[in-house]
């Protein structure tokens, strides 16, 4: 089934500019390229409180469809490590605190768990058509290990500690080029999934 139709356009639900440019690049280096339109800015979302990354990427999905009137999609991503039980998880974006800065979040990170454990990227994206009562999850991975140190100025989050298991030259994920990063990231693969699905794959 595809739930592309005559739409080239996909809606994100989010107010993060770092998420608006890699879903565009994500989405529009497809053979039938996608233009990502963000969220307006008086568009309001909920609060990402759920105990899954589905949860949190539903409720902005549907959010984001009800108060715009057509279809949208929305992610919610975060880094586990194993050292802390997969923590942070769903609050990888509010580990240090509920407005910390990706450097804060990081450096919680680098002081809790020890270098060389295993790490996990996890991305969920939520796609929801309320007008045809379609709801739609798609979930990407990326394993690796925490660098001792920060290196790499690419990417953001937690990308400059997160040595991907897949790139066996020991560059952290801020070091790698976009299209390499696109390749194994969890965003990506998920972004992928996502539109296999609305190209009818």
């Amino acid at each position: 089934m595809s739930a592309a139709g005559s739409r080239r356009t996909l809606l994100l639900a989010t107010h993060n500019a770092h998420k608006t440019r890699e879903f565009e690049r994500l989405l529009t280096g497809s053979e039938h390229a996608w233009r990502v339109e963000p969220l307006a800015a008086g568009v309001e979302l909920p609060p990402e409180d759920g105990s899954t990354f589905a949860e949190n990427a539903l409720g902005k999905a549907r959010a984001a469809a009800r108060a715009c009137g057509r279809p949208a999609f929305a992610d919610d991503s975060g880094i586990a490590a194993e050292a802390l039980g997969w923590a942070p998880g769903v609050r990888s974006a509010r580990y240090a605190g509920e407005h910390a800065t990706d450097a804060e979040n990081l450096a919680k990170l680098l002081r809790e768990a020890p270098p060389g454990s295993a790490l996990q990227y996890i991305c969920v994206i939520a796609y929801c058509d309320p007008e045809n009562a379609i709801e739609e999850l798609f979930e990407g991975r990326c394993s690796g290990r925490l660098a001792a140190h920060p290196r790499g100025t690419g990417g953001f989050g937690y990308d400059p500690a997160f040595l991907p298991d897949e790139d066996s030259s020991g560059r952290t994920m801020a070091e790698l080029p976009d299209y390499e990063k696109d390749a194994i990231s969890h965003r990506g693969r998920a972004a992928r999934a996502l539109l296999r699905w609305l190209e009818g794959a």
